[in-house]
């Protein structure tokens, strides 16, 4: 088989080589913005992603502008028109993803080598000071590595990750780029144990989370789910971003619905699964908890999507008055309703007989 593989690689050339070929630019166009970003302030590397977000709502604002007045014609048009009306906001809907793409994959390369200056700044400063924001200052009653002092926020480098002590101390390696960036295009990265899995997800999690439409981070266990969330949550949150972890949270609760509107959420295959089931069987919209699927990175995608995936999501429950069988109390009221219209007919169709004689 070696001496096969080898045939085939003379002839045909090596895959792996002519991938990192293709991969290796974006390497390149990384490390272009560092020396620019690592010449910010603090401040001013925070303002990169509001920046970031605004190209893109500018991306997207006539697509937005249109549906919205859809929406508002939706509520007081006639059936046959809301059908109409909803297949329009549907394709709008699709443009404007596909104009947010576009500028996603403008801004990557400066977005990945803002995610790889925060580390290295976390890795070099033990507290980094910058002027407080509504969001920081709510993250200060919640976590205690940030802390508040007048108008100035600090953040530590060192923090809780689901009950395990963490000094930050992590920065992106070439190869993890690479891996980004392939994440981002929704293939599957294949990394050993030890590699930095956790640390490359930050990348695309950060630039596909901007759009503000949500981002999916799928683990196989609960542990793992809220360990990975208090772990990589800082670099998120310090750049105005919110996280949280589905697995916290009851099922159908609002703090569970809160943790879908967060910009990166956490959670587990099964607990993904459930609350997908649960919100095809809610009779209001009210009851959904998940809001439009938008970005997912899945950890041990060969375990979730093939060998998890034999496993059905089943939902069952006692059913209210199971024993109640409505069959037997409707079919003689349906056997009613036919035999009138059934009469009724009858009448209708002597009458135009009769009109035809005439």
């Amino acid at each position: 088989m070696s001496i096969l593989n080898s045939v085939i690689k003379l002839f045909v050339g090596d895959k792996q080589q002519k991938d990192l070929k293709i991969l290796q630019p974006i390497v390149q166009k990384v490390q272009a913005f560092e020396s620019s970003l690592a010449g910010l302030s603090h401040d001013e590397l925070r303002n990169k992603t509001v920046e970031f977000k605004q190209k893109i709502s500018d991306a997207t604002k006539v697509f937005r502008d249109q549906i919205e007045k859809l929406e508002q014609e939706a509520t007081e048009a006639e059936i046959d028109r809301q059908e109409e009306i909803f297949t329009e906001i549907d394709k709008l809907k699709d443009e404007a993803y596909e104009a947010s793409e576009v500028v996603l994959e403008e801004i990557m390369p400066e977005a990945f080598a803002l995610v790889k200056e925060t580390a290295k700044r976390f890795v070099e400063n033990e507290e980094i000071e910058v002027t407080a924001t509504p969001f920081d200052r709510e993250l200060s009653g919640v976590h205690e590595h940030v802390s508040l002092d007048g108008d100035k926020a600090y953040w530590q480098n060192s923090w809780d990750a689901a009950g395990k002590p963490v000094v930050w101390d992590m920065i992106h390696y070439d190869v993890q780029l690479i891996g980004g960036s392939v994440l981002h295009q929704g293939k599957i990265a294949e990394m050993m144990t030890g590699e930095g899995k956790t640390l490359v997800s930050t990348l695309p999690v950060y630039l596909n989370a901007l759009t503000g439409n949500g981002v999916h981070v799928v683990t196989v266990n609960d542990y793992l789910a809220k360990r990975d969330r208090a772990w990589m949550a800082t670099i998120f949150e310090f750049h105005g971003l919110s996280t949280d972890c589905i697995d916290y949270h009851q099922p159908n609760s609002e703090a569970r619905r809160k943790a879908y509107n967060a910009d990166i959420t956490y959670g587990t295959n099964n607990e993904f699964g459930f609350d997908y089931l649960r919100d095809n069987m809610a009779s209001s919209k009210e009851d959904l908890v998940q809001r439009a699927p938008n970005y997912a990175i899945i950890d041990e995608v060969d375990s979730v999507l093939i060998d998890d995936a034999r496993t059905p999501l089943i939902i069952s429950g006692p059913v209210p008055q199971g024993d109640r069988h409505e069959f037997n109390d409707l079919k003689p009221l349906v056997n009613d309703l036919v035999s009138l219209q059934n009469k009724y007919l009858v009448g209708v169709l002597s009458e135009a007989k009769k009109i035809n004689c005439r």
